[in-house]
């Protein structure tokens, strides 16, 4: 049977302590704590809020950036590390689920990043570990492509929880996967800001739109609640990543701010929606769904799976496989050669 339990949900719209991680997971702890004084059960981060989002990617020249992606490789963590331990450890001290988008540190590589999301259940354990399928536009000079080990549904106590990030809530064979394993609560994690476009030009990214029409298209086709976090930038992180133009300080304060927000099954906008920093929370029943799957279920009687057939691959990648032998005894040794018997 299908749990259907009512909860109140929680996103934090929310900036990092730019690249400084320690002070970022001490803010989330806080976060954390806050969103389950006050009755939430899970609460979702942005994308990359640890230890924040790398939009200057988007604003200078590859080779004007080598400075900002030393600092930001600097500062992004392994799954295994301490960082994600303390998250784990609120999670478990305050009885929350939480969802966290985080910049992750690959151990094999200095250089090596992918755009992570991990979820952490009420005793601290990680359900989840998703990596990014496809960095996005500019991503691509700063993180690696994930794999799709981490694209799976966790059965929790608030319902069956799927996540994707950013820009995998506009792949459709992604979004398929998380229906096609019953998701009812899906998380979509966003940066604050796209830039696309010089300030002077019009037509820049849309980020409240694009993610309203994404996160009411995904929860309409699936039948699911949606919950969007954005994240939002402060003085502080403006400076750094404006690295001293005014050029690109001039781009952060025009360029479209995203906000965080939740859908119900129908797609409309339920809850508190966020523009500035804040916790946003909103009242969730997974019975909702009920209704609506009558209509068109396509994860059951509205398909056609015998024309249709998705095959997903989620084997966790490596850069290599080693076959180990035992050591040599002196039997396997070569001859030397060369040494004559007395």
């Amino acid at each position: 049977m299908f749990a259907m339990p009512s909860f109140k949900a929680a996103v934090a719209h929310a900036a990092p302590v730019y690249l400084d991680p320690a002070a970022t997971v001490d803010k989330a702890c806080a976060i954390i704590a806050e969103a389950a004084r006050n009755g939430a059960r899970i609460v979702a981060f942005p994308e990359s809020y640890l230890p924040g989002f790398p939009v200057w990617a988007a604003l200078f020249r590859p080779i004007e950036t080598h400075d900002l992606f030393a600092r930001f490789a600097a500062a992004s963590v392994r799954a295994d590390g301490p960082e994600i331990a303390a998250i784990r450890q609120a999670a478990r001290a305050h009885g929350i689920l939480v969802s966290l988008g985080f910049s992750e540190a690959n151990p094999v590589s200095i250089g090596g990043l992918w755009n992570s999301n991990i979820l952490i259940d009420e005793t601290g354990a990680v359900l989840v570990h998703h990596r990014k399928l496809v960095a996005t536009f500019f991503e691509k000079l700063v993180w690696a492509p994930g794999d799709g080990a981490g694209l799976r549904v966790a059965d929790t106590s608030v319902g069956r929880v799927g996540a994707l990030i950013c820009g995998e809530n506009t792949n459709p064979l992604a979004r398929f996967a998380l229906m096609a394993e019953a998701e009812q609560v899906h998380i979509s994690s966003y940066p604050p800001v796209w830039p696309t476009r010089p300030p002077e030009d019009a037509g820049n990214y849309d980020n409240r739109g694009a993610n309203l029409i994404r996160a009411a298209g995904h929860a309409f086709e699936a039948k699911v609640f949606g919950l969007v976090s954005a994240g939002c930038l402060d003085d502080n992180a403006k400076r750094i990543i404006a690295n001293g133009s005014s050029e690109a300080a001039e781009m952060l304060e025009k360029c479209p701010a995203a906000p965080s927000f939740f859908v119900d099954p129908t797609g409309k906008r339920i809850g508190d929606e966020l523009t500035e920093e804040g916790i946003g929370y909103a009242e969730i029943d997974l019975s909702g769904a009920v209704e609506p799957k009558r209509f068109h279920d396509v994860s059951a009687g509205y398909n056609r799976f015998d024309v249709f057939d998705l095959r997903v691959d989620r084997t966790r990648h490596s850069p290599a496989t080693f076959t180990e032998m035992d050591a040599p005894g002196p039997a396997d040794l070569p001859d030397p050669g060369g040494v004559a018997e007395e």
